[in-house]
């Protein structure tokens, strides 16, 4: 499995989730309630599972191999990914401090809620497609399967020590766990 399979197999996990929040906002925009643990469970899945791992598999491996193998990061498309993992970030900061209010009843607080989870989505589907369809393919065309052999095990370091042992597997429990709830709203 190449190491661009093991980033779009992590994608559909957070499209997944993002499929939940997205209909978690709906709902709150309704005027209907939510319970408050599936905003603090996506914004915790979200920085943890999408930002630490992910991202953070991106950020310190793929894309300085990719520089290395000559793709570009200013003025190319690795560049335009690190920005949107940025403006990602300030989503998600911004979700948190909405789903923080919203767990102790603050009413004011679904309005942010709702826009944060709206914006996080919404980068996240464009920048999702434009590494699986772009990005990726170019690191697949660029990489020697030397590259790629050392990739894959940076990225297996990187689950067991960043992010630790049988936490990628409690996430994709939480995405199931949580698409059951969703499915009875």
């Amino acid at each position: 499995m190449k190491p661009t399979d093991v980033l779009m197999s992590e994608h559909r996990g957070i499209e997944r989730m993002m499929a939940v929040v997205e209909k978690a906002a709906n709902r709150l925009e309704t005027g209907k309630d939510v319970p408050p643990d599936v905003f603090l469970n996506a914004v915790d899945f979200f920085s943890n599972f999408a930002d630490k791992c992910h991202h953070g598999k991106e950020e310190s491996e793929l894309f300085p191999a990719m520089e290395k193998a000559g793709v570009p990061r200013q003025g190319g498309p690795i560049g335009v990914m690190l920005t949107e993992h940025d403006q990602g970030r300030s989503f998600i900061r911004s979700m948190r401090e909405a789903a923080n209010r919203y767990a102790q009843e603050d009413i004011a607080a679904r309005p942010q809620l709702i826009s944060a989870v709206r914006g996080y989505v919404n980068l996240l589907r464009s920048h999702i497609y434009k590494e699986d369809n772009i990005l990726f393919p170019m690191a697949n065309a660029a990489l020697p399967a030397a590259e790629e052999a050392r990739l894959t095990t940076a990225f297996d370091h990187i689950e067991e020590t960043v992010m630790g042992p049988g936490v990628h597997e409690r996430y994709h429990q939480m995405i199931d766990d949580m698409e059951k709830q969703a499915a009875g709203w």
